[in-house]
Formats: structure tokens, C-alpha cells, sequence
């Protein structure tokens, strides 16, 4: 699956953890996708992407997180990074290593706004099938793949961050 080591995308990326408080349990607003190569291959992500020529972690995690799903936070509302790491994947038969910063924002805090399809990607209209809340333990027993994989294992350390980024490494996915 994909192309040549020489043809890989390597690129910087920002992503957030939208957590609500509202219905009791902690939930985090996820998007379920599809590899459009891989029509079976489906999974849930955390909204974000990669940076645009010029722009900051934070600035693209509030951009990627109004485009994908219409919350829109101010860069200095969002909490950490908590996690950097750098993901090697395959999506589309490209090979990607995207070095990633990630984000916490309380959907309390975000303002909604109507989504229009002239905001996503082409990719993304074709391989966004879904935005939705999820629980802890919805994640964890979740039959297809969840991404970042931590987001399996307890949500407590970054619902109640000390300040510390933690830094994953390498993940292959």
C-alpha cells in the first residue's frame, strides 16, 4: 500500500480533543472517515490537519476544527499541546509522516456555526462520512480503528492536564 519511501508527504499537522461536560460523561466530538483507496478501511479521528504556508499549531487546530465540524474556538482557548507526536500513515495510496501537536478545547467555550461544503476538501467531502460525540468507553469498544490509539486507554490525564506534553513518538497507523 502506497507509493515509494521518495514520494512520501511529510508535513506538519494540529488537532484537537473537543471535550463536552454537557450530558454528564465526558465526550469528545469525532469524525468518522474512510480511505478513499480502501473503501473498507474506516476509522475515527480527532478534527485537524495539516498547517497551511505561514500558520501556527494553534491557529490551525481552531481553522481545522471550524472547517470539519463547525466549533469555532480562539487560538488562546485551547489548552496545551498535551500530546506531540509523529504519525507515519498510508491515506489515499500516498505515504504521509505528519509530526502533530494536539489540543484540548471545551466545547463550552466554542461557538457554533453553520458547516458549508465549500469549507472541506475535496478529499474531505469524499472521505468524511460522519462528525459525532463519543464517549470514553464508546471509543474504547469501537470495531474499527480509532486515531490517536491513546484515546483508547483512560481520557483522565488530559481531562485534568497538569501541564506536562507528553510526547508519543513515532506511531505507525
Amino acid at each position: 500500500m502506497g507509493a515509494a519511501s521518495g514520494d512520501r508527504i511529510h508535513r506538519r499537522g494540529a488537532r484537537v480533543l473537543l471535550v463536552s461536560h454537557s450530558a454528564g460523561e465526558p465526550r469528545l466530538l469525532m469524525v468518522r472517515g474512510h480511505d478513499p483507496h480502501d473503501p473498507d478501511r474506516y476509522f475515527w479521528f480527532t478534527p485537524g490537519g495539516g498547517l497551511e504556508e505561514g500558520e501556527t499549531m494553534r491557529a490551525a487546530a481552531v481553522r481545522e476544527l471550524a472547517e470539519e465540524t463547525g466549533h469555532v474556538l480562539e487560538t488562546h482557548e485551547l489548552v496545551g499541546p498535551v500530546w506531540r507526536r509523529t504519525a507515519v500513515f498510508d491515506f489515499a495510496s500516498r505515504p504521509y509522516t505528519q509530526f502533530e501537536e494536539i489540543f484540548v478545547g471545551l466545547h463550552v467555550h466554542a461557538e457554533r456555526r453553520d458547516r458549508t461544503a465549500e469549507e472541506w476538501t475535496e478529499i474531505e467531502l469524499e472521505t468524511i462520512d460522519e462528525v459525532a460525540w463519543l464517549t470514553e468507553s464508546e471509543l474504547r469498544e469501537s470495531p474499527i480503528e480509532v486515531f490517536p490509539a491513546q484515546l483508547r486507554e483512560t481520557w483522565a490525564w488530559f481531562l485534568e492536564w497538569d501541564g506536562v506534553t507528553r510526547d508519543l513518538g513515532e506511531v505507525d497507523e
